[in-house]
């Protein structure tokens, strides 16, 4: 079992940038492939990205790609989404999840969410 709770949430004008974080609790950290996830008013929960288990590996999905970065800090168990650029349409909910498939990412574990609001 893993716990996970995201911050960095916010309100941002168009083009402007925010640092997501995600802080794990439970079982070893480093165990689980990590991700990030949205969902906007009306819409399915969307991947954003994903990262294996020692970093070495991402994985972006084409709206974000050389916008967002994922990284992670075992030490820390923590995983974080820096989001630069940002658009209206990047305005969702944020979930960090984790689980043991890389691509494609299967969450078994959801955090309870951050907002991300981009106004234009």
């Amino acid at each position: 079992q893993v716990q996970l709770v995201e911050s960095g949430g916010g309100l941002v004008q168009s083009g402007g940038s925010l640092r997501l974080s995600c802080a794990a609790s439970g079982r070893t950290f480093s165990s689980y492939v990590m991700g990030w996830f949205r969902q906007a008013p009306g819409k399915e929960r969307e991947f954003v990205s994903a990262i294996s288990r020692s970093g070495s590996f991402t994985d972006y999905a084409d709206s974000v790609k050389a916008r967002f970065t994922i990284s992670r800090d075992n030490a820390k168990n923590t995983v974080y989404l820096q989001m630069n650029s940002l658009e209206p349409e990047d305005t969702a909910v944020y979930y960090c999840a984790a689980g043991a498939i890389f691509q494609p990412m299967s969450p078994n574990y959801w955090g309870q969410g951050t907002q991300v609001t981009v106004s234009s």
